[in-house]
């Protein structure tokens, strides 16, 4: 896929654009072509240094930081939600560039008015975008044209796969994906302490806590059936597994996630209205 952006400038550089940053780097874009500002000295900034991308730290009513965005055609908006409004102070600097945001919760219509940009794509990435096996959702402001949708997607595929979505589904993708991995790191630690609890050694039940939930995994997937299906095609009445389901039957473990799912969902909604 091509890609044709120009100079990429990332407002944030922490760990998830880290993890793209990288990715882009690998499949690549030059690191003469990209730049970063962030507000503090931090951890997050070594490897955008030690990769010899051009790094600001500093405010972003710096001049510095104004004459980076005028350089720059793409920008990633990268920042905490709660620091969204410190972009105002580049107000109009954003009108002819192409903005990714990937704040948790902040809406097109928000960055636009803090901005003035009209070309906004909001994406919500995860962090196994780290190794390259991330799953990006994304939804586009009206201005956004074919070639910007083909510039984003080429990026995304970088560090994984992607989907498009309605603006309206960005929170619950916040709660599900998004924070989706530390479920899932939380569910393998549970297993491997089950496995402990059992007998087995700290390193084996590890090792089989996760290539189990990777080999499920890429068994819902090749199978394309419904994970009811192949959970039963585990499950035999009166058998071990039966005896495991019927104990996370009575914790209510599939309402327990799906409350997880949409606590952070409405956190995100809170994030983004301030």
């Amino acid at each position: 896929m091509q890609i044709n952006i120009g100079n990429i400038l990332v407002i944030g550089a922490g760990r998830m654009a880290t993890s793209m940053v990288a990715g882009m780097l690998e499949k690549g874009i030059r690191k003469n072509q990209i730049s970063a500002i962030d507000k503090s000295d931090g951890a997050a900034l070594s490897f955008f240094k030690a990769t010899g991308i051009d790094v600001l730290v500093t405010e972003l009513e710096d001049l510095e930081a104004k004459d980076l965005l005028e350089k720059s055609s793409f920008v990633i908006i990268a920042v905490k939600p709660q620091n969204i409004t410190d972009l105002s102070t580049l107000y109009g600097g954003f009108n002819d560039k192409t903005i990714m945001s990937i704040v948790a919760g902040v809406s097109i219509e928000k960055i636009q008015e803090i901005t003035a940009a009209e070309k906004i794509i909001r994406v919500m990435p995860n962090i196994p975008a780290l190794v390259r096996a991330g799953i990006s959702a994304y939804c586009c402001s009206p201005k956004v044209g074919p070639e910007d949708i083909e510039n984003v997607e080429a990026i995304l595929s970088m560090f994984g796969s992607y989907c498009a979505l309605e603006e309206k589904h960005m929170n619950a993708v916040t709660g599900l994906s998004g924070s989706g991995p530390a479920y899932v790191f939380e569910f393998i630690q549970a297993l491997a302490d089950g496995g402990v609890n059992s007998g087995l050694p700290r390193d084996a039940a590890m090792k089989l806590a996760v290539e189990t939930i990777i080999g499920s995994a890429k068994m819902l997937i090749a199978t394309n059936l419904h994970p009811a299906i192949l959970r039963d095609q585990v499950f035999s009445p009166g058998g071990t597994t039966g005896a495991g389901l019927a104990v996370l039957d009575k914790g209510g473990f599939r309402g327990i996630v799906a409350e997880a799912v949409c606590a952070a969902a409405q956190k995100a909604e809170k994030l983004g209205r301030g």
